[in-house]
């Protein structure tokens, strides 16, 4: 029989990569989604549109315990990845109580539920570096302390003790992903790197005249997200279940991943590009690098991707989107 995947999030950058890399290891994959996206799969399933057919999606909300509890008994999964949250940055500043109350009450229902309903069940909880914020070393492994810098760091953190709470003290198998940035074509809009992309590549069309960005100084430690969801399986395969970081251990500014994907495309970003204060955290994480050498030992897991394969990765496809050919190299600027 083939194991019984249950993915949250699923209609997500992360969740669709895994989704796919699950479908073909043989798994059975299933998936939570709000009703509306049932109601409207054209817009909101759009990344999972090459494997709808083989998905079985389940409507249910995180914020509702009745309903998780519902999907979880219907389903009864061998692996749990939970990788649905809030998990917007800059939104967490502006809305912490629905930030906290969905991704600390949606974390803690879905073990719950897991707990009661099928105690083998592997449980994946996708933790953040945002976790570490400002931190007391670089670059951040297993041991480094916590000290969150946004609300969704500190529900991350939440959530990163519950799962421990619950492998401590009723030996569920459960494991915490810290994972640094990760980023592909299918990064959602409103994320600082896809709206790099986007946005130079609108210019580039002549379909926007300039890009908003704020800290142009803030480093990143960027890797792809189809390798990172391939590390999120191997944990889940231990005997014993542990916490690890994933990282690629080097880290870029968005000053450098904006210049590079501009010099792809011929475009002299300075002249487009437009510091808004506003668009600054009122607390921010200036350098995130981490040490995935756990990960390299006892997954067997590294990075391939490197920054620069992302970036023109990214920027190739949103030329491509707007019209303009792969290696657009004289645009048509406003």
């Amino acid at each position: 029989m083939a194991p019984r995947a249950l993915i949250t999030g699923i209609t997500g950058q992360d969740g669709s990569f895994l989704a796919e890399f699950l479908l073909a290891k043989g798994y059975e994959v299933h998936g939570i989604v709000r009703r509306v996206a049932l109601e409207d799969p054209e817009h909101r399933l759009g990344r999972l549109s090459q494997i709808r057919p083989r998905l079985v999606l389940h409507a249910a909300s995180l914020e509702s315990y009745a309903s998780i509890h519902q999907v979880v008994a219907a389903t009864i999964p061998d692996e749990c990845y939970h990788l649905a949250a809030q998990s917007f940055v800059s939104y967490s500043f502006d809305d912490e109580f629905s930030t906290l109350q969905t991704n600390i009450n949606g974390t803690h229902y879905l073990l719950a539920a897991i707990k009661n309903l099928s105690p083998r069940c592997r449980f994946y909880f996708a933790g953040s570096s945002e976790m570490f914020g400002k931190v007391d070393e670089v670059p951040q492994n297993e041991k480094t302390a916590f000290h969150p810098r946004s609300t969704y760091g500190i529900s991350k953190v939440a959530g990163f003790e519950l799962t421990r709470n619950y492998r401590e003290t009723y030996g569920t198998h459960a494991t915490s992903g810290i994972l640094f940035n990760h980023e592909s074509p299918r990064r959602g809009f409103e994320f600082v790197t896809r709206k790099i992309t986007s946005g130079l590549a609108r210019i580039a069309a002549g379909k926007s005249r300039e890009l908003r960005l704020g800290n142009l100084d803030a480093k990143r430690d960027w890797g792809h997200a189809a390798e990172y969801v391939q590390a999120m399986w191997r944990m889940l395969q231990l005997d014993e279940p542990e916490d690890f970081v994933i990282a690629t251990g080097q880290t870029h500014s968005v000053r450098e991943f904006v210049q590079l994907a501009a010099d792809h495309i011929g475009l002299d970003w300075e002249k487009y590009v437009v510091i808004d204060p506003a668009l600054y955290r009122p607390s921010e994480v200036n350098i995130l690098v981490g040490d995935a050498a756990k990960a390299a030992r006892v997954l067997g897991w590294r990075p391939s991707a490197t920054f620069s394969d992302i970036v023109l990765e990214m920027i190739r496809h949103d030329c491509r989107a707007v019209g303009l050919p792969d290696s657009a190299s004289q645009p048509q600027l406003v």
